[in-house]
């Protein structure tokens, strides 16, 4: 195993199979050592959490939602990389929150995914990061997040 899977093993944290798409598109690509990764939605074996964020679901809940995406984003990095120690950098999150009209503290959520991006991978996890408060977001989920990564 991994020393990032078992950094997250120790947190309580097991991936799960990768999200096949729902749309006309591929889970990610390549470009030379760039791994892109689609949006992850905050989706679990439960159902997930969906909701417009300050009205459905609470800030705390929202940030739950924003680990499940970085969560679904490590699953597809080690679809794609095959171990996740061969994740050189974590280079940008782009965050996006399904926001209510007077939710504000959309970089606070999307910190759910953001720092589980440090806690497995430690400094090769800081990165760059967009937070952006959206109107709706596909099949009503709280929270999505997609990832640019440097491999081996």
């Amino acid at each position: 195993m991994s020393e990032v899977e078992n950094r997250l093993n120790a947190l309580g944290i097991s991936l799960p199979q990768p999200m096949s798409p729902v749309g006309s598109y591929v889970p990610f690509t390549w470009a030379g050592n760039l791994l892109h990764i689609s949006g992850q939605v905050s989706i679990d074996e439960t159902g997930g959490i969906k909701g417009v964020v300050g009205v459905d679901v609470s800030p705390e809940k929202a940030r739950e939602a924003a680990q499940m995406c970085g969560i679904n984003l490590l699953a597809q990095m080690r679809a794609a990389v095959g171990d996740l120690d061969r994740v050189k950098r974590v280079i940008k999150l782009n965050g996006f929150v399904q926001a209510g009209p007077d939710f504000y503290e959309i970089p606070k959520v999307l910190n759910g995914a953001s720092d589980l991006m440090v806690e497995a991978f430690g400094d090769a996890g800081r990165h760059a990061r967009a937070a952006v408060g959206v109107y709706r977001l596909p099949l009503n989920f709280a929270v999505e997040v997609d990832a640019i990564v440097e491999a081996l």
